[in-house]
């Protein structure tokens, strides 16, 4: 198979299957991976996907949003030295909201026995992860549960963070930029999260590198709302310095 009719046909099963991944596609055309990151370069190049972690979705698709057992096993050992990081921002005593996401959840995982903190959240597994912390006074938000990310949304949860002032938030989402700010795909959890960052003093934003640049559908926040950003060593320290000019600190994990 020539590299056009090849090309074609991964574009045939992204917009198929919403999304495609590198070591997927090299098994069923019997490819190298190089070579089909080569495919989705001119693919992405052509404007005709866009290139994610690990593979790549349709273009135009801002609404792509992967299942939360996929987001968990993404860019894993990333996710781990960014919650590792995000502890040393963790008040010595106080309240915090915990948004959901895949990299808040390793946070959560990590947290010392010996914390004494009041923590907020709306995600059923970090509530979980924390249910049983000693030193933690966990409050849980409620409202509609999203299947797809195991999160309360709607009325409920907006008004319990309108009524709460807390001392820090890490905070997730599923792009980040200086030009488009903080995104995500949906509209419901965009408002909760921007919600949760009108309740918090300190705004921390916990990303992998591979989110920088993403743009999705529903807006939260401009990058300028969080104080500090953390993410991984992918993002190069060009783009790090760019982030900080507009008052944004930097911490690449």
């Amino acid at each position: 198979m020539y590299a056009p009719e090849r090309q074609q046909e991964i574009l045939r099963l992204a917009r198929e299957g919403g999304r495609v991944d590198v070591v997927s596609l090299a098994e069923e055309f019997q490819v190298t991976a190089e070579t089909i990151r080569r495919d989705l370069k001119a693919l992405d190049r052509a404007g005709l996907v866009r290139r994610v972690h690990g593979g790549a979705i349709p273009a135009g698709r801002l609404d792509f949003e992967p299942d939360l057992a996929e987001r968990e096993t993404t860019a894993a050992d990333e996710k781990d030295r960014i919650a590792k990081a995000a502890l040393a921002e963790l008040p010595a005593d106080g309240t915090l909201i915990v948004d959901a996401g895949s990299t808040a959840a390793r946070l959560a995982e990590v947290m010392p026995a010996e914390l004494s903190l009041t923590v907020v959240t709306h995600s059923l597994p970090i509530a979980a992860r924390l249910a049983d912390h000693p030193g933690i006074q966990l409050h849980l938000v409620g409202g509609r549960v999203r299947h797809r990310t195991r999160a309360a949304v709607d009325a409920w949860a907006l008004r319990a963070y309108a009524e709460i002032r807390a001392d820090v938030l890490f905070v997730a989402a599923n792009g980040f930029s200086a030009e488009h700010g903080l995104t995500t795909p949906d509209l419901a959890e965009a408002a909760v999260k921007r919600a949760a960052m009108a309740a918090a003093r300190r705004v921390v934003l916990l990303a992998d590198s591979s989110k920088h640049g993403q743009e999705h559908f529903a807006r939260f926040g401009d990058l300028g709302d969080v104080d500090l950003l953390i993410t991984d060593s992918g993002l190069s320290p060009q783009d790090a310095a760019a982030i900080e000019s507009g008052g944004t600190e930097v911490v690449r994990a």
